[in-house]
């Protein structure tokens, strides 16, 4: 029986076909053995399928809790919960099975909650106090600093809690100009759209690893845009940058600083950039800087020796998430501005009694409260005390997972942990980890403690060993497979030669 060498990659490779290798004598009979070849080879590359196939599920045949995704790479939709309509049902029955239905659903948000570490959210937050305003369609609509002829509102809280932003970045009253955003996308989207008004023929700048809202508004926005390769901690390449503006210095620059990636939590020198601004010959009115701070923008100001984000530097806004760092049961974030830039863009509206500077019309007035409130109750020495601890929880998982014998990496200013992705899909479900090519993350915040971190390591290193025992028995049985459909083709070549 000839040896081969058989390629598992792609395509699990069938061996080459005996007859073609026959005597020129034997020709005649070449064409009968050709076809029962044939025959074999499809039977073969058919079990070797249902093996590629048994590589490729791994341990999806084990049970899956029913509150952990399926990945998007087998294309499953999210499902549905019908709506029954009263008239269906007794309405004793109906109340019923409402009930039931939040219940189950209840309970699969405990279950969530508690295994959640790839994302950036903070779940430790109790707003009991406020549950009594969810009777109240509270919208600030319009701008926050003009009052509508909608009297529902709670532009009060929302100036307050801009207020204690526009302390920690340090720009005065009558200077700056913001809102409450329904999230941090509509923050990046504001930034942009402003430093484009402001700055019409500009080019945006923004390193390949920033945040695809900040890609989208140059789509939306029909900016032409210079993506900027990062260096590996996913910080953006300052020279790739200076090269670049150099090269496009008869044009405007509006930058994205980052501050913290997506995937990486990289945090882009301000400092840096500003340098670089000055030493390609850009001046102030020339350039445009939005920090994207979805994250790490509340934690870089409680961290000693970090390059502050402030407008005391020439930047033109800066917008962060309310439901990340803070913790907020909808999402929520604050952009923030120069009021000299939004008389760029702003136009009174008769019909709200208001002026029209916001993305959005409508805007959660309850945001603005359960802001107000946590950063009422924390204040800025409540805010410094969580920063300490989710930095310093970060580095136990870091130390955690090296003493494991995992790969890992976690920049100086983050709080969000990278590792090499887990190849095992329920274990990737179950704690919700966020991942990106050959890589995953934890983002430690608020609410994960160390006896959480310790019990996700310790799944971790058995998911680890799981996989790789099941790995090296799939090599087995592909090797098994393969060497049975030789020896079953070499068998059937030899009966038809005799």
């Amino acid at each position: 029986m000839n040896s081969r060498v058989v390629s598992m990659t792609a395509e699990l490779q069938v061996p080459t076909p005996i007859a073609k290798l026959m005597k020129e004598e034997q020709r005649e009979t070449v064409w009968e053995n050709e076809k029962m070849e044939a025959e074999l080879v499809q039977v073969a590359q058919g079990k070797l399928k249902e093996v590629q196939k048994r590589v490729m599920k791994g341990f999806q045949d084990e049970p899956v809790a029913p509150y952990q995704a399926l990945p998007v790479s087998l294309k499953h939709l999210a499902s549905a919960e019908p709506i029954v309509e009263p008239s269906e049902r007794a309405p004793e029955e109906h109340n019923a099975e409402i009930a039931r239905v939040i219940e189950e659903y209840t309970d699969l948000l405990r279950e969530r909650t508690k295994h959640h570490l790839g994302y950036p959210y903070n779940l430790d937050f109790d707003y009991g106090p406020l549950e009594g305003l969810q009777r109240f369609s509270i919208n600030n609509l319009g701008d926050p600093f003009i009052e509508s002829n909608y009297g529902v509102h709670s532009r009060q809280f929302e100036l307050g809690t801009l207020l204690w932003f526009a302390k920690l970045w340090e720009i005065s009253p009558e200077d700056y100009w913001g809102y409450i955003t329904n999230c941090g996308t509509e923050g990046n989207l504001h930034g942009i759209y402003v430093g484009r008004e402001v700055l019409p023929d500009g080019i945006l700048y923004t390193s390949s690893e920033t945040h695809y809202s900040v890609f989208k508004a140059a789509r939306m926005y029909r900016m032409d845009f210079e993506r900027i390769e990062t260096m590996e901690t996913g910080e953006i390449n300052y020279d790739t940058l200076q090269e670049r503006l150099v090269r496009n210095k008869g044009r405007p620059a509006i930058l994205n600083v980052n501050i913290g990636t997506t995937v990486k939590g990289a945090v882009d020198d301000l400092d840096k950039v500003l340098e670089i601004l000055d030493s390609a010959g850009y001046r102030e009115e020339e350039f445009y800087i939005h920090c994207d701070g979805a994250l790490f923008g509340l934690m870089i100001p409680f961290v000693k020796q970090a390059p502050m984000v402030t407008f005391k530097k020439p930047i033109g806004s800066v917008s962060v998430s309310g439901h990340k760092f803070i913790g907020c049961p909808m999402p929520c974030g604050v952009v923030m501005t120069r009021m000299k830039h939004i008389k760029v863009l702003s136009s009174d509206i008769e019909y709200l009694n208001s002026r029209d500077a916001t993305i959005m019309g409508s805007r959660n007035g309850h945001a603005a409260i359960y802001m107000w409130y946590t950063l009422t109750k924390k204040g800025y020495g409540g805010m410094r005390k969580d920063v300490e601890k989710c930095l310093r929880n970060a580095l136990v998982l870091k130390n955690m997972l090296e003493k494991a014998g995992v790969k890992c990496m976690l920049n100086e200013l983050s709080s969000t942990v990278v590792f090499e992705r887990p190849t095992e899909e329920t274990f990737i479900r179950k704690w919700q980890l966020a991942c990106q090519g050959d890589i995953a993350h934890v983002v430690v915040m608020p609410n994960v403690d160390i006896n959480k971190l310790q019990i996700f390591v310790a799944e971790l290193i058995a998911s680890r060993a799981r996989e790789a025992v099941q790995a090296a028995k799939q090599v087995a049985l592909a090797a098994k497979e393969i060497e049975d459909c030789d020896y079953e083709f070499t068998a059937s070549s030899s009966d038809s030669e005799m």
